[in-house]
Formats: C-alpha cells, structure tokens, sequence
C-alpha cells in the first residue's frame, strides 16, 4: 500500500510539473509580448533609456526566475539517471545566475541613463538579497555536493537544507519580480498594459507555486 501511495504522489508531482512547464511558456511569452507591444523594446545598447531598462524584466524573467524553477524541477520531477539530474541542476542554476548578474547590471546601467538613483525601492532590495543569496546557494551546493573529499555522510545532512534554501531564494526572487511589476503597473495608464502587467504578475506567482508544490510533493512521499 505504502508502494501504491508513494507511486501516485509521485504521479501527481509530474503532473503538477507538467502544469509548472506550461506556466513557464506562457509567463515568457506574455513577459515578451509586454516589452515589445508597450515597452518599445529590448537593447542593452539604446540611448533610449527605456529599451536599456527593458533588458531587466527580460532577463530576469526569462532567464532568472524561470530557470531556476526548470533547474529545481530537472532535478526532482525529469525522470533522468541521478548524475545527470545533479548536472543539469547545477548547470541551468549557474546559466540562471549569470542572466541574473547581467540583469542586475541593465537595471544599474538604466539608472545610470535616466539619471536616476540606485537601491531606493524595495523591489531593488528584494532583488539585490535574491540573487546574492542565490550565488552563496550555488557556491555552496557545488563545494559540497561536487568537490571531492566530501563525505557522503555531509551530503545527505546537508540536502534537506540545500532544497528549503533554493527554494526560498527562488520564492524571493518571485516575490521581487511582483514588486517590480507593481511599480509598472502603477505607472502604466489604466488599460491594456496594466492588465497585461498584472496577468503576467500571477503566472509568475503560479510558477513560484507550482515549482514550490511539485518539489514538496516529491520529497514528502520519497
């Protein structure tokens, strides 16, 4: 029975996975459709302002939070042998990572152009904590779940820690992408663009949701 019990938790894991993927498709095309029907644009390289700040929700969308929840996600739900799980895991997180920087980097790059001021806003906070947690996270998975001479022993000790501190830095980092959308949807005129904006915020926190659920549901009935 217990056999029968743990199988249909797992079922119900990919299947909430399955529904975490469809999500991720649809947040980055609407992401996509707002920044280029209403933003006017993406390019890191403009001298408009606007299209350099643009590179900011993008990549941080598309190539932040997104892939952080498909790393977290390979490595719990993808049925795949245990090795490549590990690798792909640590592989995504660290492409997710790089984005993230360089987001960071358009958003400081957009104030400079604007002229305007640096970490005032409790999205900027929100966002700066998220992804300084999440590369001491990656450090830290790597150097004990990669660097030879670890004991197995540490490993297993340390994983349940590992999975609550991924994701509570990924849950961050959704939670600074809603404030983020909050001051754009505040600023937009009322109308098409702040409903997109705000359609956009809930698949986003759906994501979060789903990707949280898929990995609680797994580890509770391994």
């Amino acid at each position: 029975m217990a056999i029968i019990g743990n199988y249909h938790h797992s079922v119900i894991a990919s299947r909430v996975a399955m529904f975490a993927h469809l999500v991720f498709l649809v947040t980055a095309v609407l992401m996509l459709v707002w920044l280029l029907r209403f933003r006017g644009g993406i390019n890191i390289q403009s001298d408009d302002p606007d299209q350099i700040f643009n590179v900011h929700p993008f990549v941080m969308t598309w190539g932040f939070i997104l892939l952080i929840g498909e790393a977290i996600l390979a490595y719990t739900t993808v049925p795949m042998n245990h090795r490549a799980q590990k690798v792909v895991h640590m592989l995504v997180h660290l492409v997710a990572f790089i984005l993230g920087v360089f987001g960071i980097y358009a958003a400081f790059k957009f104030h400079d152009a604007a002229v305007a001021p640096d970490l005032v806003s409790l999205h900027s906070w929100l966002g700066i904590a998220a992804i300084s947690l999440f590369g001491l996270q990656w450090l830290v998975g790597f150097a004990v779940f990669w660097m030879p001479g670890t004991h197995e022993h540490a490993r297993a000790a340390a994983a349940p820690a590992h999975v609550m501190g991924g994701l509570a830095v990924f849950l961050l980092a959704v939670c600074a992408a809603q404030t983020g959308l909050v001051q754009k949807g505040a600023a937009a005129a009322p109308g098409t663009e702040a409903r997109l904006i705000n359609v956009t915020g809930v698949f986003i926190l759906l994501y979060g949701v789903a990707v949280a659920s898929a990995v609680a549901l797994r580890k509770a009935f391994l």
